[in-house]
């Protein structure tokens, strides 16, 4: 094995030392990481990839190819926390990474990597870290989206951006989801999955509640999924839609995934769970009012890109987090039973797919 091997530099196939991505733990960007993964397996066939991950994005691991293991391990967002910082530090050591890729910026996020004394340590200029990432990378403000900022780290340095990246992947085994369904009462059909959270009330489409309506009087099953803060807006869309809409919310992460995966199609705000749909190759539905969907819809595509046309807002995108002006028509002038015809169509089409 040659020692001196860098990542920044041609692949030496024989090297085998293992990679450790330091990733961001929004769930969106957690997914969008696998693409990240899929660069260096293809760059580094032979050597194993671990994510670091919180507790909340662990479950998604499970169903990540080309991941050996995810390493489990919350770090605080507001403090040092030096002893845990120490504590993973060691961990790392044990394992004898070869190099750490580390995606965010901030210095916090490089401290276990160089403690751990990672021969390689990759990732862009930010934050006062000198000494503790060793292999700078330059030109990370030039880079049009965020999903080109972190594959192009996996990369050598210098090397052009391709014309596509390697779409993110998730696979969920079949016999998983009938499990899953039995579990939850549900039946074998099409149904339609409704995420309304995000992170940022502004990217909350508002008609929820009269979607679920209109989908439930055309017979289909609707669920409602999202984490344990979309319980409330869940309780809202059953009242509205009645015995045909069920809530789906819960504290795992896992449960999102499932639901995902079983769904004839997904109808999502620009959240984690629009990306988690999308990298299981279910039909989705991406509904954007401030953000870009150039910037931040998912790389397998969408079945359907949904934003308002009914006027041209100034102000659109804004990629606030909560409206400021214009009354949120970005996502108000989206009328449900556009979103609910859309979603018809999408069923229908992906039942033909399915015949032929």
């Amino acid at each position: 094995m040659n020692q001196n091997s860098q990542l920044s530099g041609d692949p030496d196939r024989s090297d085998t030392r293992p990679i450790l991505i330091i990733p961001y733990m929004w769930i969106g960007d957690f997914v969008r990481n696998h693409t990240v993964v899929r660069v260096l397996k293809e760059r580094w066939p032979n050597r194993p990839v671990d994510l670091l991950t919180t507790p909340l994005c662990a479950p998604l691991i499970d169903y990540m190819p080309g991941v050996r293991e995810g390493i489990v391990w919350d770090l605080p967002r507001g403090r040092l926390a030096v002893g845990r910082q120490l504590a993973l530090a060691q961990l790392l050591r044990e394992r004898n990474y070869g190099t750490a890729l580390v995606l965010p910026r901030t210095w916090k996020a490089a401290i276990a990597p160089a403690l751990a004394g990672i021969p390689e340590r990759v990732g862009f200029v930010g934050e006062f870290r000198f000494g503790l990432i060793n292999r700078w990378r330059w030109g990370e403000r030039k880079l049009p989206r965020f999903i080109d900022k972190n594959a192009a780290l996996a990369q050598p340095d210098g090397a052009p951006l391709p014309p596509e990246w390697p779409v993110p992947q998730l696979r969920v085994p079949a016999e998983d989801i009938v499990r899953w369904r039995q579990a939850n009462g549900l039946g074998a059909g099409a149904a339609v999955a409704l995420a309304p959270g995000s992170v940022g009330v502004s990217k909350r489409w508002t008609y929820y509640p009269e979607a679920a309506r209109l989908l439930a009087e055309h017979g289909l099953e609707v669920w409602v999924v999202g984490g344990p803060a979309e319980k409330g807006l869940a309780q809202e869309i059953v009242a509205a839609g009645g015995s045909g809409v069920r809530d789906l919310t819960g504290n795992d992460l896992r449960n999102g995934v499932l639901a995902m995966a079983a769904a004839g199609v997904a109808v999502s705000n620009d959240s984690g769970l629009m990306h988690i749909a999308a990298a299981l190759g279910t039909p989705t539905m991406g509904i954007f009012g401030p953000t870009s969907p150039y910037l931040w819809a998912p790389l397998n595509g969408l079945a359907a890109t949904v934003v308002q046309d009914k006027e041209a807002l100034s102000c659109q995108p804004c990629q606030s987090t909560i409206c400021k002006m214009n009354d949120h028509r970005c996502m108000r002038n989206i009328a449900a039973s556009d979103v609910v015809a859309i979603a018809q169509r999408v069923l229908s089409e992906a039942g033909a797919k399915a015949t032929t």
